[in-house]
């Protein structure tokens, strides 16, 4: 996928990821700050990533776990700092759940802070049904 609007370029090729751009984020975040940087690299490695270009600065980034067939997963979602309020988040989104590849699935993700962006796209709360179990090292340093 490659989507040219205004100035931007959503494209799913995954040469064009700046991945220390995304691992600096993805420190700062709320979501993925206690993540190992090796467990980032193999995420992106084994989802299928999309990157918000400007030239060759690369300014968001989504990444998404699917089965292809019943369901998604929107993760790690990010618009630079510099670069929010001109509406690339919603671009970046609404391009995701419009493509032919997730349009017909069940689309699922969690966020603390942006639930009336995902309201726009349906997205709705379901919080009595989702469980999560979160991974050892986690756990353990929650214990630490």
């Amino acid at each position: 996928m490659e989507i040219t609007w205004n100035q931007f370029v959503i494209s799913d090729n995954k040469e064009r990821l700046d991945v220390d751009v995304i691992k600096g984020f993805l420190s700062r975040s709320y979501w993925a700050n206690k993540r190992p940087e090796e467990r980032t690299l193999r995420a992106i490695e084994n989802s299928v990533c999309y990157g918000v270009y400007e030239g060759r600065k690369q300014v968001g980034f989504a990444r998404v776990i699917t089965d292809n067939a019943t369901m998604f997963y929107l993760c790690d979602v990010f618009i630079d700092e510099d670069y929010r309020g001109m509406g690339i988040g919603k671009k970046l989104v609404e391009s995701l759940i419009s493509c032919d590849d997730y349009k017909d699935l069940v689309g699922l993700l969690g966020t603390k802070d942006a639930h009336e962006l995902y309201k726009q796209y349906d997205f709705e709360h379901d919080s009595e049904r989702y469980m999560r179990r979160m991974p050892d090292y986690v756990r353990n340093m929650a214990r630490n």
